[in-house]
C-alpha cells in the first residue's frame, strides 16, 4: 500500500466539507416533520423526519440546527403567528443550507421558518378532528346539557399555583350579591406537552366522585353541578394541548356542563368548541357563574312579585264580590230563612251520616294496606337486590381483565381492537395485550 495516499480523518472530513460547500452553496426550502426539538444555550436543535404517506414508515431523517443569532428572531415570529411552540410531530417548512463540520459531521443549518405552512397543516388537523367529532355525533353533546339553576358546586381543573385560579376564586367568593359557592380543585398541567393527559386524568377523578351517586339517585345529590377548566398566565404558544381529539372526546362525552376559560384571544380551541360554554378568562368564568345565579334570583324575585300581584288582584275581586253579596244577603235571607233552615238540617244529618260511613270504610282500607305494605316492600327489595346481583355478575364476566387472566389476549392497532387480519398490512405496528403486559410487533 502506498503510504503517500493516506489521509487523516480530519483531512478526509475537510475534503467532504469542501465538496459540500462547493456543490451545494445555495439555500433550500424543505418540508419535514419534527421528531425532536430542543433548545440549548440559545440554539435550537431539531431532528427532521419524513414518513411514507401510506405506511407512516420513516423514509428520511436528518439533523438541523438554528443558531442563537437567527433563533432569537425566528422563534417569536413563528410563535406569534401560529400561537404554538415548535414541538415533536409538527410539520414545518424550513429554509436551510448544508454544513459539514470536521468534528461534528453533517447538519442542515436553519435560516428561516415559514409559519404559514405550519398554520395550514394545523388548520387541516383541526378540521379533521372537528369532522371526526361530528361524525361520532359528540360535537354538540355538551350544548344539549342544561346548566343547573342553582349552580354552586364547582369542580375546577387548573394549575394549583396559577394566578388565574386565584383570580377565579377571589371573583367567585367576593361576589357583590353574597352568593355562596363551593369549589374543589383537581390540579392539572395547563401548558406544555402534558396538558392533554393531565386534564383527561382530572376529568376521570371528577367523574369517579360524580358517578358514585348514579346507582342510587338521579344525581341530585351529586357533589358537583358543573366543571370549570381555567388557565391564566400561560403563553399563547402553549395552546396545542387543547386541540387534541382525545381531550375533545372526553369533554364532549362528559355528563356535567363544562365551562372553559383558558385565557386567549385567538380563534377558539377545539376544547372551547365542544364545551358547554366558552369564556375568555378565569375571572370571566367566575362572572358567568355569578351572573347565572343572579339571573335565577331575579327570575325568582319576578315570580314572587307576580304571585303577590295576582293574589292582591284576586283578593280585591273577591272582596268586591263579597260586598255585593253582603248587600243582597239580608233581603234574600228573610225570604228563604225558614225554608233553608229545614233544608240545612236535613243536609246536615245526611252529611254527618255520609262522613261517618266514609271514614269507617277508609279506616278499614288503611288497616288492610298497612298489613300488606311491608310484605310488598320486602318482596320488591328482594327482587331488585337479586337483579342487581345478576347485573354485577354479568359485568364481572364481561371484564376484559378476566379474559386476559384466563390466558386470552387482545391485539390492537392504533388503539382499536383487530378482529379481522385482513385489515392489517405489512409494516403496521400492532400491540398485543396480555394479563401482565403488552407486546408491540411489526406485521411482516
Amino acid at each position: 500500500m502506498n503510504s503517500d495516499k493516506r489521509l487523516t480523518l480530519y483531512e478526509l472530513n475537510s475534503l467532504v466539507k469542501d465538496v459540500i460547500e462547493y456543490e451545494m452553496p445555495d439555500e433550500y426550502w424543505v418540508e419535514a416533520e419534527l421528531s425532536e426539538c430542543r433548545e440549548n444555550r440559545g440554539h435550537c436543535y431539531m431532528e427532521l423526519i419524513q414518513k411514507d404517506e401510506q405506511t407512516a414508515t420513516p423514509i428520511a431523517k436528518a439533523s438541523a440546527r438554528c443558531w442563537a443569532s437567527k433563533w432569537i428572531l425566528i422563534r417569536p415570529y413563528f410563535e406569534r403567528t401560529t400561537g404554538q411552540q415548535l414541538h415533536a410531530g409538527m410539520k414545518v417548512l424550513l429554509k436551510v443550507y448544508a454544513q459539514f463540520h470536521e468534528a461534528y459531521g453533517f447538519s442542515w443549518i436553519v435560516t428561516d421558518i415559514d409559519p404559514t405552512y405550519t398554520l395550514g397543516d394545523m388548520a387541516r388537523k383541526r378540521q379533521e378532528i372537528i369532522r371526526q367529532l361530528k361524525e361520532e355525533g359528540v360535537f354538540d353533546l355538551q350544548k344539549e346539557l342544561r346548566l343547573p339553576l342553582f349552580c354552586q358546586r364547582i369542580a375546577v381543573i387548573s394549575s394549583e399555583t396559577a394566578a388565574g385560579y386565584g383570580d377565579f376564586c377571589n371573583q367567585l367568593f367576593d361576589n357583590p350579591y353574597g352568593f355562596k359557592f363551593e369549589t374543589q380543585l383537581f390540579p392539572a398541567i395547563m401548558q406544555g406537552e402534558g396538558v392533554e393527559q393531565s386534564i383527561i386524568a382530572a376529568l376521570g377523578k371528577i367523574f369517579s366522585e360524580y358517578s358514585e351517586y348514579s346507582e342510587y339517585s338521579d344525581y341530585s345529590d351529586s357533589p358537583f353541578d358543573c366543571v370549570v377548566i381555567i388557565r391564566g398566565g400561560g403563553a399563547t404558544s402553549d395552546m396545542s394541548g387543547f386541540d387534541t381529539l382525545a381531550l375533545a372526546e372526553n369533554v364532549a362525552n362528559f355528563p356535567l356542563p363544562i365551562i372553559t376559560g383558558i385565557g386567549h384571544e385567538r380563534d377558539e380551541s377545539i376544547l372551547d368548541m365542544v364545551s358547554h360554554t366558552r369564556v375568555k378568562t378565569p375571572t370571566a368564568a367566575a362572572t358567568f357563574l355569578i351572573d347565572h345565579l343572579k339571573t335565577v334570583l331575579d327570575s325568582l324575585n319576578d315570580a314572587q312579585e307576580q304571585i303577590v300581584r295576582l293574589a292582591q288582584q284576586k283578593l280585591a275581586y273577591y272582596k268586591s264580590q263579597f260586598a255585593t253579596i253582603a248587600e243582597l244577603l239580608p233581603r234574600l235571607f228573610a225570604n228563604v230563612k225558614v225554608r233553608q233552615e229545614a233544608r240545612l238540617d236535613a243536609l246536615n244529618n245526611q252529611l254527618v251520616s255520609a262522613v261517618r260511613e266514609h271514614i269507617l270504610t277508609h279506616q278499614s282500607k288503611i288497616r288492610t294496606l298497612e298489613g300488606r305494605l311491608p310484605i310488598l316492600l320486602d318482596r320488591r327489595l328482594m327482587t331488585e337486590k337479586h337483579r342487581l346481583q345478576l347485573l354485577e355478575e354479568k359485568a364481572k364476566n364481561l371484564d376484559p381483565a378476566l379474559l386476559l387472566s384466563r390466558g386470552y389476549s387482545m391485539t390492537m392497532k392504533d388503539g382499536k381492537i383487530v378482529r379481522d387480519p385482513q385489515v392489517l398490512h405489512q409494516g403496521d405496528e400492532i400491540e398485543t395485550r396480555l394479563e401482565k403486559g403488552t407486546i408491540k410487533s411489526i406485521v411482516k
